[in-house]
């Protein structure tokens, strides 16, 4: 289900920070698409819907280069060019359906929270044909519809997962859906993702609402969780921090040779 997302109306300004992630997770993150991706370096890696280009320049530090972060949002791109420059990253304006890049030139595309944001999946997935080259390697991290991991803020906001299972798409429905455009299932990995270091470090970065499901919720349910996760972390605080850990999956498929 694909509801539209205005991230140049207010989301460009608290992305970066409502979503940072400890320098650690961003490393695990390195890892399980290098461990997915093909051996040789350096690598031609798409990140596809790059956002505010938070993992941009590490794939571009770990895999080589170059790497092209197409985003159709401009204001999150002027983000990304400012916050994470890197001389072997270009941020391009394009979307799923309209990849901005010539036919097989790269080698692993990388869709981190996208899925759901894609409005014409089959011509998407035409465009990741056209773009990878045979063998290359898709990684695309996302929540999937009826299998939603616990997250943290479910706690505080009783319609999150709910929305979430509407907005996120069916795995089986993906790899289908990939699978008709020339996509082969690999696997699904698993990252076992520090997001935080305390409730009262998470919240601080909650409250910027740069969680796009809570676009789709009202101001009072909104005003509501906020005000019961700023009380949870408040009460937090008298105890030692516990780190917010987060189970989330990699859905790896491989590009067909011919």
């Amino acid at each position: 289900m694909h509801i539209h997302v205005d991230y140049d109306e207010r989301l460009h300004a608290v992305y970066e920070r409502g979503r940072v992630l400890p320098p650690g997770t961003v490393a695990m993150w390195m890892d399980a698409i290098a461990r997915n991706a093909p051996r040789r370096r350096p690598l031609t890696v798409l990140d596809l819907g790059s956002g505010t280009g938070r993992f941009s320049d590490a794939i571009a530090e770990r895999f080589g280069g170059p790497v092209y972060g197409v985003e159709p949002s401009a204001r999150m791109r002027s983000v990304a060019r400012t916050a994470h420059p890197h001389a072997a990253v270009s941020y391009l304006d394009g979307r799923a359906e309209s990849i901005p890049l010539s036919d097989a030139s790269c080698d692993v595309a990388v869709l981190f929270l996208v899925l759901h944001h894609i409005e014409h999946v089959t011509l998407a997935v035409k465009e990741l044909n056209r773009v990878l080259r045979p063998g290359a390697r898709l990684c695309v991290h996302s929540g999937f519809s009826g299998q939603m991991h616990e997250h943290l803020w479910y706690r505080f906001f009783p319609r999150g997962r709910e929305i979430d299972d509407l907005v996120f798409p069916r795995l089986d429905d993906v790899i289908d859906q990939f699978g008709e455009g020339g996509f082969a299932y690999v696997g699904l990995d698993h990252v076992d993702q520090k997001v935080a270091a305390s409730l009262p470090a998470y919240f601080e970065r909650f409250r910027h609402r740069s969680f796009s499901t809570l676009e789709h919720m009202s101001e009072r349910e909104v005003k509501e969780g906020m005000a019961a996760m700023r009380a949870a972390a408040e009460r937090a605080k008298e105890h030692d921090p516990v780190p917010v850990i987060q189970t989330a999956d990699l859905l790896i498929l491989e590009r067909a040779d011919s």
